[in-house]
């Protein structure tokens, strides 16, 4: 299944907050959306809709979504904790949360054209996993400089994740930490999504 391209406005409606996906969700009316999602739901549909949720807010294909779910299913803590954890270091996601994005398909899109320096490199693969002590840096050019000065501009600094530390000067973010748990940018609950993945197989 590929990546989802259609209207973000109704995947917010029906899923509930998605901050990665669209910033329209400040203006959505928490009551509207939580009567569109009323009625008798099953435990399967429960847990698919944190699956999507999950899905759709990282920008994922599903395929790329069960590949990180083995991954977290083979450490020693926690699966839903490491999938998190997984998931919020891809290079998309720390643009996204150091403010030099508005949503993670611009950072996508940013390092896809080829705008973002690592460690003083260009990487344009956007599920790039940063680990701490990692410099993200714009691209040196007028262009590159030119995009990101209005996403951090408009960014609420007390919103920034405690592993994070951006140089609004120099446009530069700095990854302290892997993140904890209760900085994840998004409201769900991993284990249903870990359930879902166990009853698959």
């Amino acid at each position: 299944m590929s990546r989802y391209r259609g209207p973000r406005l109704k995947k917010i409606r029906r899923l509930g907050a998605l901050p990665g996906l669209d910033k329209l969700v400040k203006d959505l009316d928490p009551e509207v959306s939580s009567k569109l999602r009323s009625g008798k739901r099953s435990q399967y549909r429960i847990r698919l809709e944190e699956k999507r949720k999950l899905r759709f807010h990282y920008g994922l294909t599903e395929r790329q979504l069960l590949r990180y779910v083995h991954i977290a299913g083979k450490a020693k803590r926690s699966t839903g904790q490491v999938l998190l954890q997984l998931l919020e270091m891809r290079l998309d996601n720390i643009l996204f949360r150091l403010g030099m994005a508005s949503t993670i398909p611009g950072a996508r899109q940013l390092v896809n054209h080829r705008h973002i320096f690592f460690h003083g490199r260009i990487v344009n693969i956007p599920s790039f996993r940063c680990k701490p002590r990692d410099i993200i840096t714009t691209k040196d050019n007028q262009r590159s400089k030119g995009l990101v000065p209005n996403y951090i501009a408009s960014s609420d600094p007390g919103k920034l994740p405690k592993h994070l530390t951006i140089d609004t000067v120099e446009y530069k973010g700095l990854v302290n930490k892997i993140l904890d748990r209760k900085w994840v940018g998004l409201k769900i609950n991993e284990l249903l999504v870990v359930e879902y993945y166990s009853r698959q197989t």
